[in-house]
């Protein structure tokens, strides 16, 4: 009998350790799939994030066009507005993945409110999951926003102009900028109190962030202080990578370099920028959510 009894104890099995990285890689993926299907089942939603960039393309290429000269052309002139519309499309580019935020903001916060981030903390699943697939997932939703906004852009007159290859890499960066901002995005919506407050504090800091940028107009208008804080802002030297890489006018004359660092190396500042933001909200998003009760 104490044979037998040896024999069961010793074919019994042992709970198998969870490793965190794969565990952690795995739960997020489930999440982000989930989340990214659960858009779709809301195409009100979804229709609204496609159109509002177009209605941006649209306003800004028709109706100031005109009026915003790009070093290039003779100003007012036909040929000018034709180059402004070059010149617009990456910025618009980077105002929609910036935006990118709000949408984390406001997703998070009605997860809170719904309970269903309590759900998530009640799973046997990585506690860091939920918030990695969440922003993963409106990352990649804006594929689908570049996509229609990329076609947008060819038919007011808008095109690549320095091969596939680099606009490919125009395409990861934005991409790359996205996920970054949904970090913040994060933070803020796992702060707020309700999902109408998240609607207010997703925007609030977005609208100066990138109308004092480069992505409209040229910088040289600007105040002094303006300028230097629009130089060292991430948008400006996200808008302006991407114009090199895709081909299109930056905003200066042929020649002139940039004033300010961030700008002489638009691709190295944006890169770096995204890693410190991640590095200094990813850990404070996810200190928040583990801390955070059901409101």
């Amino acid at each position: 009998m104490s044979s037998t009894m040896g024999t069961l104890r010793t074919s019994t099995p042992e709970a198998m350790s969870r490793p965190i990285l794969g565990w952690t890689l795995h739960d997020s993926l489930v999440i982000a799939r989930t989340t990214i299907l659960a858009s779709f089942r809301i195409p009100e939603a979804m229709f609204f994030q496609l159109i509002q960039p177009v209605i941006f393309v649209l306003l800004f290429a028709y109706v100031f066009g005109g009026a915003i000269p790009i070093p290039g052309a003779e100003p007012g002139s036909a040929a000018d507005a034709s180059l402004y519309r070059q010149y617009l499309m990456p910025g618009i580019f980077g105002q929609t993945v910036a935006f990118a935020a709000a949408a984390s903001t406001v997703g998070l916060a009605e997860a809170m409110q719904k309970g269903i981030i309590d759900r998530y903390r009640a799973l046997p699943m990585s506690q860091s999951a939920a918030l990695i697939g969440n922003t993963f997932a409106n990352a990649i939703r804006q594929i689908m926003v570049l996509t229609v906004l990329s076609i947008t852009g060819f038919i007011v007159g808008w095109r690549i102009n320095d091969g596939i290859l680099n606009a490919i890499y125009a395409y990861l960066l934005l991409l790359l900028f996205a996920y970054t901002v949904t970090w913040v995005g994060a933070f803020i919506g796992l702060s707020v109190p309700n999902t109408e407050t998240a609607n207010t504090a997703g925007l609030v800091w977005l609208f100066p962030l990138t109308f004092l940028s480069n992505a409209f107009v040229p910088l040289d208008g600007l105040p002094t202080v303006l300028r230097a804080f629009a130089a060292y802002n991430p948008i400006s030297s996200l808008v302006l990578s991407t114009r090199e890489l895709f081909g299109n006018p930056t905003g200066y004359p042929p020649g002139v370099e940039p004033e300010y660092w961030s700008l002489q190396n638009p691709v190295l500042y944006t890169v770096i920028s995204c890693a410190v933001v991640i590095g200094i909200f990813a850990p404070l998003a996810i200190r928040k959510y583990r801390s955070a009760s059901r409101r």
